[in-house]
């Protein structure tokens, strides 16, 4: 079956288009996540994200080109440890659909098929039901509980830890 989904490497053209969905998204985010709010800041992280320590990419539907959503593999390691980060987002009016479990298994397969990582870590808080959800139909399995994490919003906030190893 067709993935619903293709996945491509966001480069400075994609701003206009992140930048807008990542505004009208507001509601969606909430405290989740902080998307790049405009030009400037979209391009910094696009640098941020370069290989070989990083990857960002755009999850376009193939029915219509449109980006909704973005997955980011950060802080690449290869060597004996082969690891990675996974973080993502889904744009207003493309969640709830599938693309973004079809957009995060098409990274998953990238991270253990091109680049023959062994274990992908996706940190998410615990009230972020979608997202948990989103994790374990993928397969990914919860190691554990990290309180004050990450800090989002400005605040230090509590994550869960899960993961998917290539073997």
């Amino acid at each position: 079956m067709p993935s619903l989904v293709s996945l491509s490497p966001l480069t400075l053209a994609d701003g206009p288009e992140f930048v807008a969905a990542a505004l009208g998204s507001h509601r969606l985010h909430g405290r989740w996540v902080h998307p790049p709010q405009d030009l400037a800041a979209f391009a910094q992280r696009l640098e941020h994200l370069q290989a070989p320590s990083g990857l960002w990419l755009g999850v376009r539907r193939r029915d219509s080109g449109a980006l909704a959503g973005s997955i980011e593999l950060s802080q690449i390691v290869l060597g004996s440890f082969r690891s990675a980060y996974l973080a993502y987002l889904a744009f207003e009016g493309h969640a709830g659909q599938g693309l973004m479990r079809a957009g995060v298994g098409l990274a998953v397969r990238h991270a253990f098929g091109p680049l023959k990582l062994h274990r992908l870590e996706a940190n998410i808080q615990p009230e972020n039901q979608a997202s948990i959800a989103l994790v374990k139909s993928c397969g990914f399995e919860r190691e554990g509980y990290s309180p004050r994490y990450l800090k989002i919003g400005g605040r230090w906030r509590d994550h869960e830890r899960w993961a998917i190893r290539a073997d």
